[in-house]
């Protein structure tokens, strides 16, 4: 039987839903819409509902972004009735088209050598938020990240976090890096 530990993160509009078993066996994906994911019948039934605006799968983890407007008890309930109906069948080594688009393009030496920094300092911290970065792209110092899951539409990954995150590549990478979030 599928445990569930619910866990709030720093975001108001995001919970982090521990499960006794893995949801994706490799790698991580945030969807955002239903078309993303249709192909994955559990993420799918997630996003399909209104009161849900974004998930977030990793490991063991779903992170759930609900509308603003919305009641977690509700969401709860949605979350729990889901995953007691799609996880017997749900595929955790399922095709992620979202994922595969962006390794299309394999990180530049300087993009890992950021990514490597902040796996080492911020990325453990936002996965246990239930959330993560991508790196976009790093153009005339100006370094573009996207926020995931829980991190998303965060106030203090919009400030605190990306002050941080700045910093410490500064001391680490470059003093001039500035850094951009899409």
């Amino acid at each position: 039987m599928l445990q569930i530990r619910m866990q709030g993160t720093p975001n108001p509009n995001a919970r982090k839903y521990a499960l006794s078993e893995e949801i994706k066996a490799e790698g991580k994906v945030t969807y955002q819409s239903a078309e993303e994911c249709e192909h994955i019948p559990l993420a799918y039934a997630l996003m399909i509902s209104k009161e849900i605006k974004q998930v977030h799968l990793f490991e063991n983890i779903l992170t759930v972004t609900k509308n603003p407007q919305e009641d977690w008890k509700n969401i709860d309930q949605i979350v729990q009735d889901i995953l007691d109906n799609h996880i017997l069948n749900h595929d955790i080594f399922f095709q992620d088209f979202i994922a595969e688009d962006r390794e299309k393009k394999p990180l530049t030496p300087e993009l890992q050598e950021i990514d490597n920094i902040i796996s080492e300092t911020i990325r453990p911290s936002l996965q246990m938020d239930g959330g993560d970065i991508e790196l976009i792209e790093l153009e005339k110092n100006i370094l573009t990240i996207s926020y995931m899951g829980a991190c998303g539409d965060c106030p203090s990954s919009m400030t605190g976090t990306l002050d941080a995150l700045q910093s410490i590549l500064q001391d680490r990478y470059n003093e001039n890096i500035q850094v951009a979030v899409v």
